[in-house]
């Protein structure tokens, strides 16, 4: 079914992959496409079967799910991250986020929620605890982005206002009537005039400043 959110999982225990597929593989509109077991594989991996959203840990051997996330930046791979991790520390999920991630989960996280969190990830949603947004604004605290706001379009700060509501494109599309296709370009713009590297990124800049609805 060409509708089915394929899944890759990536986690250095077994046991963690093994419980992750049991569950996934019951739901109707989810397919685990493939498992491995560090960063390295992981990023071939994704490569090699073109996921809708990786599942990644973030403590791995080798290269760990932050480097995987950079490299997969680099590589310009589609693929959704989610990161799936025991640690609750801010200083183990920022980086992650700010490498790139679209959200993360913990992985004690009731099965059901967890599918709804691939679901949101694939619609192009962002998941961000609280906690966790307040740290990752803090760490803008001192930056000059503020300035650089004004170099958007009025059509360009709807757009934004609706990212940090963390509405996907295609719904960002149906409120503005306008294509997918010019929200994309309107959000490339966004990212490039106040040099931003992703979509979570633009969301807590709009917060922080006030680019909200």
């Amino acid at each position: 079914m060409a509708d089915r959110i394929k899944v890759l999982l990536v986690d250095d225990h077994q046991v963690v992959r093994r419980g992750l597929r049991t569950f996934l593989e019951v739901q109707d509109d989810i397919d685990v496409v493939g498992e491995a077991a560090d960063g390295a594989e992981g990023v071939a991996r994704a490569e090699e079967l073109k996921p809708d959203v990786v599942l990644m840990d973030v403590k791995m051997p080798g290269m760990d799910g932050v480097d995987a996330l950079r490299r997969l930046r680099e590589l310009a791979n589609p693929a959704k991250v989610l990161i799936v991790t025991s640690f609750t520390e801010q200083r183990t999920v920022v980086p992650a986020l700010r490498a790139g991630a679209a959200g993360y989960v913990y992985k004690d996280v009731d099965p059901d929620a967890l599918a709804g969190a691939i679901r949101s990830v694939h619609a192009g949603h962002i998941l961000l605890q609280p906690e966790v947004a307040g740290a990752l604004l803090s760490q803008e605290e001192n930056n000059n982005g503020q300035g650089r706001g004004g170099s958007l379009t009025d059509r360009e700060r709807e757009v934004l206002c609706l990212i940090a509501d963390g509405r996907s494109n295609r719904e960002i599309a149906r409120a503005l009537v306008l294509s997918e296709k010019t929200v994309k370009t309107h959000v490339s713009n966004i990212l490039m005039k106040l040099d931003l590297a992703d979509r979570t990124q633009a969301a807590l800049w709009a917060v922080r400043h006030g680019v909200t609805g």
